[in-house]
């Protein structure tokens, strides 16, 4: 299972698309709609669409490969990160900066597409509790990485 580079930046810009507009979309949110777009894609077809290795952390759930990507985007001027006031935090906010060049199949723009609309109005807090209670994730210790094969 190798990580799909180019899948995982089109995910991400496509998912920033879609979401960006959102006030409370930020860097927590975007983490945790790609790792439920995995793991909704592997429940229900047996593989995930990026093949990213995700860790369980105190924040909620971290793609391993996420600083590494977004750095290169943004150097790249793909991708543009702004920190905001939101309430009493600050969070970080992504803005895709080009339209990305999107090659998933229909099955994947049908978990992509679902997995946004269920989750783009609820708040980081929110997704991460909800997340935490699923017991792939609830199994693994901080800092470990979370095996959707179990």
């Amino acid at each position: 299972m190798t990580f799909n580079k180019e899948k995982y930046i089109n995910l991400i810009l496509y998912i920033l698309l879609q979401c960006s507009d959102r006030r409370n979309f930020g860097k927590t949110m975007l983490c945790s709609i790609l790792y439920s777009i995995d793991f909704n894609h592997y429940k229900q077809y047996g593989d995930l669409i990026t093949n990213e290795t995700y860790i369980k952390s105190k924040k909620g759930i971290q793609p391993k490969h996420f600083r590494k990507i977004t750095k290169e985007l943004i150097m790249d001027k793909k991708l543009y990160l702004k920190k905001q006031a939101y309430y009493n935090r600050t969070i970080h906010k992504y803005y895709p900066l080009i339209i990305p060049h999107t090659k998933f199949t229909k099955p994947e723009y049908n978990t992509i597409n679902h997995t946004i609309k269920q989750l783009k109005n609820n708040n980081a807090h929110t997704i991460t509790k909800h997340l935490v209670k699923n017991p792939v994730i609830n199994i693994v210790e901080f800092g470990d990485e979370i095996n959707m094969k179990i």
